[in-house]
């Protein structure tokens, strides 16, 4: 809020801020709203923790000697590292005959892909990829997680590859730094192909070259080992394979008869990974910058602040998960800056209209990469951005009729105001109004101490009063 001497004369409604408006006789702009009890507050943040509690424990599977079955249906980001982690760990508890990660992925981060790899190898169970459903692909980062695990299959109808690296907006990395990271990234493909004895040369094409296979290309030129309808065509075909598991040479065996044990992503998996969308970093965004514009202008109105700086650590965190643009980000918070400053300047809207501009613009760069699995809906941008704009037109427009009219101040803003009798008015006597004793005069016949009046007029030091219908 801005300081009561920097604040505008023209209000209509206000409020007496202590020491200052009794001093000036002038009513100050906002509701006098209760902050929340202390008790309440603790209420609050004790559901929180509990709530958070509840969606994070994850079921602990009882069952041993059982095949474990993951889904990873998303892009490949740090929830999913977390996932396959979990899952991966809890087959090694229960001793568990192998893993199978039901893989469906376009891609995602670098980094995220070699966490998976790195723990597929670490892994003290055997580690099946399966590149299901029929439609399902392992694109670039998938290619990798892929190609890693111990026996790599995929359903019909499926495909595998495009693994150049790019960079955050989705183009090509050139220069020296470009040669480097597609040289490295060669390297990395080639060797964990070879360390599974697959195709080394087709895994170094799809990252130099971007080259795709099918499922029947695929297991033609031993890009995969093989082709399997669903989990138990899987399953049946692994039965009897050596691989090398955590350095030992492991024969899988009772794969097809063993009890199958389904591993799905917790709440609160589900729910960092719903945040991960790029769509909900875009209104995550845009919401906390819209709670903290609230918040700064008019505080204490049900914590829009807190809820606000919620959403903004929730929105980098997804955008944490996607190859994002820091000017995208830069532009959605500038647009609430600019809001802000529209309801303090005076002007014609020429400030909402740029925040508007600038919140369609960063929602446009946040996420602009060729990917259409990482980038902001344009009907969400555009739908966002038409609702701030109408919002504000009518915010403006308000300002505007308010600052034209007419202005009340000192005492003569006390009218229409409701106070109490202090002693009877018969007709003189006194009530009390915003904390100070004034004497009043009852217009419509005597009215009893502790009754309800409002106040008709002021005249000098002395109030003239009717008994509140």
């Amino acid at each position: 809020m801005l300081p009561p001497a920097l604040l505008p004369v023209r209000w209509r409604r206000c409020h007496n801020v202590p020491g200052v408006a009794s001093a000036m006789n002038v009513r100050l702009p906002g509701p006098r709203l209760r902050p929340p009890s202390r008790r309440f507050r603790i209420g609050l943040a004790a559901g929180f923790f509990i709530a958070g509690l509840a969606v994070s424990c994850a079921p602990r599977i009882s069952q041993r000697g059982a095949v474990h079955v993951l889904t990873a249906d998303s892009e490949v980001n740090p929830v999913m590292v977390r996932y396959i982690d979990r899952g991966i760990s809890e087959a090694e508890r229960t001793d568990a005959k192998a893993v199978v990660i039901k893989l469906d992925t376009p891609g995602g981060l670098s980094t995220s892909m070699e966490d998976v790899v790195k723990r597929i190898q670490a892994a003290k169970v055997p580690v099946i990829v399966y590149v299901a459903p029929s439609g399902a692909k392992a694109a670039s980062a998938g290619t990798f997680i892929t190609m890693s695990a111990h026996v790599a299959a995929m359903a019909p109808g499926t495909s595998i590859g495009a693994a150049h690296p790019v960079d955050q907006s989705g183009g090509d990395i050139g220069g020296t730094l470009g040669t480097k990271i597609e040289n490295n990234a060669a390297a990395y493909a080639r060797s964990i192909a070879e360390e599974h004895g697959r195709n080394a040369d087709w895994a170094e094409s799809a990252v130099r070259n971007s080259v795709s296979a099918p499922t029947s290309e695929a297991v033609d030129k031993h890009i995969v080992d093989y082709a399997a309808e669903d989990v138990g065509d899987l399953l049946r075909q692994a039965d009897g394979r050596t691989v090398k598991v955590n350095e030992q040479q492991v024969t899988l065996s009772g794969l097809a008869a063993a009890p199958r044990v389904t591993n799905d992503m917790t709440l609160l998996e589900r729910f960092l990974l719903i945040v991960s969308d790029p769509n909900i970093a875009f209104l995550l965004l845009s919401l906390g910058g819209l709670g903290l514009l609230i918040e700064f202008l008019h505080p204490g109105v049900f914590a829009p602040g807190v809820f606000g700086a919620i959403a903004l650590i929730l929105a980098f965190f997804a955008l944490g998960t996607l190859p994002f643009n820091w000017a995208g980000v830069a532009l959605v918070l500038l647009a609430f800056v600019l809001f802000g400053a529209e309801l303090y300047v005076g002007g014609v809207g020429a400030l909402g209209i740029g925040g508007v501009i600038s919140l369609v613009a960063g929602g446009l760069l946040l996420t602009s990469t060729s990917n259409s699995d990482f980038q902001v809906s344009r009907w969400l941008i555009g739908g966002t951005g038409a609702v701030f704009l109408v919002f504000f037109f009518t915010v403006v427009m308000a300002i505007i009729r308010m600052r034209r009219a007419p202005a009340y101040v000192g005492t003569q803003a006390m009218i229409g105001d409701r106070a109490v009798a202090r002693s009877d008015l018969n007709p003189d006597g006194y009530v009390f109004l915003h904390g100070e004793r004034w004497r009043a005069v009852a217009e419509d016949g005597p009215i009893s101490i502790g009754e309800p009046v409002r106040i008709i007029s002021v005249k000098g030091l002395t109030l003239t009063v009717r008994r509140q219908a």
